[in-house]
């Protein structure tokens, strides 16, 4: 399950406070996680008839910096900054320009079981891209561990682009009121609006698709 927090962020010169908090700085000490900066691509598919969208599944091939990983995910619900999903990944190795959506690879799973009954023959399609620069570090509050992300890149689709800058604190382990807290503090502190709506999501509403 993918439990995080996102907020929309109006400038760079925001994200950059982000990033150089101090305080935040304190919590990623002693993390094994150093900072780190990734290019990301992605790729969402759909049926021609937009079966996964009707049945709330999202299949996205990602290029991660040198790295290829497959996702999905399924049964979203947000309340303000706070988004929870199911998500399941596995990793395609290195990344190639001749990776394709293989719907196989999730066929151990009950989401990936219901996933092929759901194409059946039919083919998987760029629906969109979302491609974006993130900027990584992890933070340990005593009790749960976070992840924080600064996106910068764009939404693609046939309709348009729309950009992407955008703050997710994600939490990877431990307590969610700690996850909660904290982001209520950051919300406050630099005055930030909740994101309601996920990349995937903003780009089916610029394709009128939701």
């Amino acid at each position: 399950m993918e439990i995080e927090l996102k907020y929309a962020l109006e400038n760079n010169s925001k994200a950059d406070r982000i990033w150089n908090d101090s305080a935040l700085a304190l919590l990623s000490k002693g993390t094994d996680d150093e900072r780190r900066t990734e290019m990301f691509e992605s790729t969402y598919y759909d049926t021609a008839d937009h079966v996964l969208l009707r049945n709330d599944i999202a299949y996205r091939v990602r290029k991660e910096d040198s790295r290829a990983v497959a996702s999905l995910k399924w049964n979203g619900k947000s309340e303000g900054p706070l988004h929870i999903r199911e998500e399941l990944n596995a990793s395609l190795g290195e990344w190639n320009d001749d990776i394709r959506p293989d719907p196989h690879i999730f066929s151990q799973s009950e989401i990936g079981a219901e996933l092929l009954s759901l194409i059946g023959g039919s083919e998987l399609i760029p629906l969109m891209k979302v491609n974006f620069r993130r900027r990584m570090f992890r933070a340990d509050t005593g009790n749960s561990l976070l992840e924080f992300s600064l996106d910068e890149g764009e939404i693609l689709t046939e309709n348009g682009s729309m950009p992407i800058s955008e703050l997710e604190i994600e939490l990877f382990s431990g307590e969610k009121d700690a996850l909660e807290d904290l982001g209520m503090k950051l919300q406050k502190k630099y005055d930030l609006k909740p994101e309601k709506d996920s990349k995937f999501a903003r780009g089916l509403m610029l394709m009128n698709l939701i």
